[in-house]
C-alpha cells in the first residue's frame, strides 16, 4: 500500500533544487578544500533518493540529466576518460592534467581537465549509485515474483 505524504512531497522540489546546488558547489571546491566529484556525487544521490521517496523511483530516474541511470554513469565514465586525451594526443602521460584561462572580457575563467575528469567522476557516482539506490526503492512489487520465503526473519 503507498500512502501519500504530501509535506515531503511538497518540501522536495525545492530540497531537490538546494541539494544538488551544494553537489555542485562540492564538485567545484574539491581542488582546494573538501569535495571533489566523488562527494558532490554522493550529495546529487540524496537528492535523487528523496525526490524517489516522496515521488517514486521512476519519476526520480526521469529527473537525472540523460534520464536513465546507466546512461549518466556510462557519460561520466567517458568523460573521465576523455579527461587524459589532450595530454596523451600531446605526448605526455595519460592522465597528465592541463590548466588554463578563458578571458571573458571582465574576468578570466580557469580551466583545467582535472575539472573535466571531476564532473566525470561526478556523474559516473550518481547515476550507478543513483541507478542503485533507486532500485532498492523501487515500489513496484511484482505480483508475480517469487513468493516470500517462511523462515526468513
Amino acid at each position: 500500500m503507498n500512502r501519500r505524504i504530501v509535506v515531503l512531497e511538497a518540501a522536495a522540489g525545492p530540497l531537490y533544487v538546494l541539494i544538488l546546488a551544494v553537489a555542485v558547489a562540492m564538485l567545484l571546491r574539491g581542488h582546494n578544500e573538501p569535495g571533489g566529484g566523488f562527494v558532490g556525487g554522493l550529495l546529487a544521490v540524496v537528492a535523487s533518493v528523496l525526490w524517489a521517496v516522496a515521488h517514486g523511483s521512476d519519476a526520480a530516474a526521469r529527473r537525472l540529466p540523460l534520464r536513465s541511470p546507466a546512461r549518466l554513469a556510462a557519460a561520466g565514465v567517458l568523460l573521465a576518460l576523455c579527461a587524459g586525451l589532450p595530454a596523451w594526443a600531446a605526448g605526455q602521460a595519460y592522465l597528465t592534467h592541463w590548466w588554463g584561462t578563458l578571458p571573458l572580457g571582465f574576468t578570466q575563467l580557469k580551466l583545467s581537465t582535472v575539472l573535466l575528469f571531476d564532473v566525470g567522476v561526478f556523474l559516473c557516482v550518481w547515476g550507478a549509485l543513483g541507478g542503485y539506490a533507486l532500485a532498492l526503492l523501487d515500489d513496484n512489487d511484482d505480483p508475480d515474483g517469487p513468493p516470500a520465503r517462511e523462515d526468513a526473519p
